[in-house]
């Protein structure tokens, strides 16, 4: 019984010195962050497809059951629509390889403009990926939660293809007024998403976003801890990312979110132990 917990990047500017040691250098930051969860997302490979000599540092920083959720690049869901794109699926694809068994799923992030007019062309690009992955999917349009059948289409789609619908839960965010730069920041940039809870495969996959006031966010998750525990003991093998709008605790956030689950559930195989912070230096003194 495993449950996957990450956050959307593996390197803050506020993590440093607080949870992970500082100075690091880029190559083993990951490695540091792996000590704390098992899983992260992908979130830059939208914006560029990285060098397979990057990818290739990925795998040696991370052990073989952590889990990369990696998103498809800008080019392929967003400017080409998922049509005509198997040029630069294939250098994606040909990048993630040294990952290739610890890719939980590759990430489909269509932007809100993406309806039910657009499902064939979603079909026909879920059967164009090799069945070697797994896919997700994340739909922001909001027929897709408004409209019944649009949503028993979409389902229909993903089951033929054996993927997963990635619900983006941001009711905690939009629950209450902001009350932080950064949460006024995501007011205006985030989706206003509703809370959706059921799972189409084993692998199910949660992106939460709380606030930045931990008590707030805790609270807003509490229906997740119910879903996904309800997940685990059905034999799924889900994966939860925890987002803040500022992400400054969010890495401490997401451990505690398996440690939640973990105390409804004490046959959980738990975390690894957090890579130690190095020891304060003594004081200088003249002699």
């Amino acid at each position: 019984m495993r449950l996957h917990v990450g956050c959307a990047m593996w390197t803050h500017a506020k993590w440093p010195g607080r949870f992970l040691p500082p100075h690091l250098p880029a190559g083993e930051r990951l490695g540091a962050y792996a000590t704390w969860c098992n899983a992260v997302e992908g979130n830059t490979t939208f914006y560029a497809t990285p060098s397979r000599d990057t990818v290739q540092s990925w795998a040696r920083q991370t052990p073989p059951d952590f889990r990369f959720v990696v998103k498809f690049p800008k080019p392929v869901t967003h400017e080409r629509r998922l049509v005509d794109a198997d040029e630069p699926v294939r250098a994606f694809l040909e990048a993630m390889e040294p990952i290739a068994s610890r890719t939980h799923a590759l990430w489909v992030q269509v932007p809100g403009s993406f309806g039910p007019g657009d499902l064939g062309a979603l079909a026909a690009f879920l059967r164009r990926v090799p069945r070697s992955y797994r896919c997700a999917v994340e739909v922001r349009h909001p027929a897709f939660f408004a409209d019944a059948r649009a949503e028993r289409s979409l389902e229909r789609v993903l089951d033929t293809a054996g993927a997963e619908w990635v619900p983006f839960d941001t009711t905690a965010l939009f629950a209450a007024p902001p009350t932080s730069d950064a949460e006024r920041d995501a007011w205006t940039k985030k989706p206003r998403m509703p809370r959706r809870t059921r799972a189409l495969t084993g692998h199910p996959i949660v992106r939460y976003l709380g606030r930045d006031a931990t008590e707030r966010t805790v609270e807003g998750w509490r229906p997740w801890l119910d879903t996904v525990t309800a997940w685990l003991r059905e034999g799924r093998s889900p994966t939860v990312f925890v987002h803040t709008p500022d992400n400054a605790d969010a890495l401490e956030l997401a451990r505690r979110f398996h440690d939640e689950v973990r105390a409804r559930l004490p046959e959980l195989e738990p975390l690894p132990e957090p890579m130690p912070l190095p020891a304060e230096d003594e004081p200088l003194t003249l002699f």
